[in-house]
């Protein structure tokens, strides 16, 4: 009887025969089709379903009154004698014309979350860092699963002529669309059930690290929650403030979401709007239509080739334009790479079928 070889050593040896044929120099052969590993046989992952859509389905009303019904004289509750609130208020009231009995009332509604303060200030390292072998395969293992695949290939069918005209509109290749909102929130099943509010409001005023920026976010979360009539105590996400099915923070939102289904509401726990927002990010920061993404290759002093730990030892993959933009979203090789192989595996079973 033949020798049987496990799956992973069969796809080293692919990857070396690929690598053998490669040439040193600095642009190798063009290839739309690169290394797709086959999924993961793990438990299938399930998440409830939510219905996010529920704080964004009433009428469009006047800003403020759509925004909530919040007013006080002065802020009271956790936030009661914060500085920062207070000179946060009349930053929005002097620059932006909002109501301060309104943000008064808002902020007194505001709750400091314990949880988001220790994830935002983890404790320090005790000694030196040490290299992590197998971190790509771990990483890889989270997302190119059966599961993933799936439920890829289903939100695929469901969404087809809305991901057909955002990949026309935008000129971005249609499997990578899907493959963001998969590695983001597993096709929306799992959106975060933070409030938005009382994250960015805890990030702002009460860690040190990145309060700068998660201050901006929280005026421009402010903005957004007017402009499109979200009660602002109602959207729920990521602890650090990423809504939708494309994890948009509040200053992206504000820049690259669109109202894909044109019922006058940008709305991302809308698959729609969601799409269409995915694909004008894309755009906009440079996605090539038709453009290879990486390949495998041999290792070589070239800043165009990355190394990947696995378990069974490094690769190595040529990175085209067009895998910096997807690193634009989250800037980590093996984000980047999750994305890429999933949306390649999903391509590959929905034309299949």
């Amino acid at each position: 009887m033949p020798k049987q070889y496990p799956n992973h050593l069969l796809i080293n040896v692919f990857l070396l025969l690929l690598a053998g044929c490669a040439s040193d120099v600095a642009q190798p052969p063009l290839d739309s089709t690169a290394q797709v590993y086959q999924p993961v046989p793990l438990p299938v992952q399930t998440y409830p379903q939510q219905s996010p859509r529920a704080f964004s389905q009433q009428p469009l009303l006047p800003p403020e009154q759509a925004a909530g019904h919040y007013g006080a004289n002065t802020v009271s509750g956790t936030y009661a004698q914060s500085l920062g609130v207070q000179s946060f208020i009349k930053k929005m009231v002097q620059q932006h014309g909002f109501s301060e009995s309104y943000l008064n009332g808002l902020f007194s509604t505001a709750n400091r979350l314990d949880s988001v303060i220790r994830l935002e200030n983890p404790p320090p390292s005790t000694g030196p860092s040490k290299p992590s072998p197998g971190s790509w395969t771990r990483y890889r293992n989270k997302f190119l699963t059966e599961a993933h695949i799936r439920n890829g290939v289903e939100f695929w069918r469901h969404n087809a002529a809305a991901i057909q005209r955002a990949s026309s509109t935008y000129g971005v290749d249609p499997e990578y669309i899907v493959g963001i909102i998969g590695v983001e929130t597993y096709f929306g099943k799992n959106f975060g059930k933070t409030c938005i509010f009382d994250a960015l409001t805890t990030l702002s005023f009460d860690t040190y690290r990145r309060s700068q920026y998660f201050t901006s976010e929280l005026e421009n979360f402010l903005l957004m929650t007017r402009d499109e009539g979200f009660d602002p105590r109602k959207p729920q996400g990521s602890w650090a403030g990423a809504m939708g099915f494309g994890q948009f923070m509040p200053s992206s939102f504000r820049r690259l979401a669109v109202d894909f289904d044109q019922d006058g509401r940008r709305d991302l726990w809308d698959p729609q709007d969601a799409i269409g927002s995915v694909a004008h990010y894309f755009s906009r920061s440079g996605w090539q239509y038709h453009s290879p993404v990486t390949q495998p290759s041999a290792a070589a002093n070239n800043p165009a080739i990355i190394e990947l730990s696995t378990y069974e030892g490094p690769e190595y993959w040529y990175v085209h334009p067009n895998f910096k933009v997807i690193k634009k979203y989250n800037n980590s090789n093996k984000y980047a790479m999750a994305v890429h192989q999933l949306a390649q595996a999903i391509k590959q079973r929905y034309t299949r079928s």
